[in-house]
């Protein structure tokens, strides 16, 4: 039975540990990350070892493609893309052309992703940028205003969509006020609750229908004092669930970010108790990989339905998309000649 976990893996292909690792636990998915990363070819191979080893053809593949400094799949062999604040500063100008040039970025991505056997991409961020943000989200976030984000969310999201990839709102609640990085350290968020359910929450309660979601290893004082709402029922729960309506399957950030404390054991038992369905543990440490293996429970319930309902959204993309077309229009409205 496939397990509540997504695991890295170490390299550009799948070690023998990796494939008996996978074959005997079946975590729900894989992420990829630069190191296991090389050509075309290279990672179709790599996606395809993986749904072989778990027996599943539909198993996801996962991978951080935002554009800008976060960008897995990089040049010479895929094209550059821009932050997304990008997208936030055309909208300013030009709310057509800033939602326009969002879906469009969306919909290039989701073909590179596409042709390779990825599945799900961890975007959009739907995090509200605010002065002191820190630079780890910085021109992640599309704009300092909910509504922009709300909007530029969307239409990069249906981009994805319809190049036949699947996209995570992130970081649920929200991650803009953090003030330091979460790679690094737990932030702590002391902000009012209303001024968090007034701004920060906004974007994700205009997107919670998407089917999938990502949590933010942050303290929110107001909520729950003592733990980050990655193992926190009270910000899963009451807000998540709660206030903000998703109902969609919602997985951890990294467990094996700093932010975190404990064994690896001790973050996975957190996680899932506090209602995350899905543990994310990138790193592709084996010894890592087992711990949160020797945990995590079998897909089961409301968990397993909300995976089972992300992967039900899956659509194979439109056989007459123009990626050429697309470009120039992309690079028309945006001024972009990263590619």
């Amino acid at each position: 039975m496939t397990k509540a976990f997504v695991s890295g893996c170490s390299g550009p292909t799948l070690t023998h540990d990796e494939i008996s690792f996978f074959r005997e636990e079946d975590p729900w998915g894989l992420i990829l990350f630069a190191r296991n990363i090389e050509t075309r070819d290279q990672v179709r191979a790599l996606t395809s070892s993986f749904r072989e080893a778990v027996g599943r053809s539909d198993a996801p593949v996962l991978i951080d493609q935002e554009g800008g400094r976060v960008q897995r799949l990089k040049p010479p062999h895929w094209p550059r893309y821009p932050a997304p604040k990008l997208y936030g500063d055309l909208f300013e100008e030009d709310a057509e052309a800033g939602v326009r040039s969002a879906w469009l970025g969306g919909r290039l991505i989701a073909a590179d992703l596409h042709e390779v056997g990825i599945t799900i991409d961890c975007l959009p961020c739907l995090d509200i940028r605010f002065p002191e943000t820190v630079d780890a989200i910085g021109d992640r976030a599309f704009s300092s205003d909910p509504e922009t984000v709300a909007k530029l969310g969307k239409a990069m999201a249906d981009g994805a969509l319809a190049g036949g990839v699947l996209p995570v709102i992130k970081h649920i609640p929200g991650h803009g006020r953090a003030q330091v990085d979460s790679h690094l350290e737990l932030p702590r968020v002391d902000a009012a609750y209303s001024s968090l359910e007034s701004v920060d929450f906004r974007p994700f309660k205009a997107l919670s229908n998407v089917s999938l979601g990502m949590t933010a290893h942050i303290v929110y004082a107001d909520i729950d004092a003592e733990t980050a709402g990655t193992q926190s029922s009270k910000v899963i729960q009451d807000v998540i669930r709660g206030e903000i309506g998703f109902d969609g399957c919602l997985m951890s950030d990294d467990i094996s970010m700093k932010a975190l404390g404990g064994s690896f054991e001790e973050r996975s038992g957190k996680i899932v108790e506090a209602g995350c369905d899905i543990v994310l543990h990138c790193n592709g440490d084996m010894t890592e990989m087992r711990a949160v293996a020797n945990v995590v429970p079998e897909l089961a319930g409301d968990a397993l339905r909300r995976c089972d309902r992300a992967l039900s959204e899956y659509r194979p993309p439109d056989p007459d998309f123009s990626r050429q077309d697309a470009w120039a229009e992309f690079r028309s409205l945006t001024g972009w000649q990263g590619a």
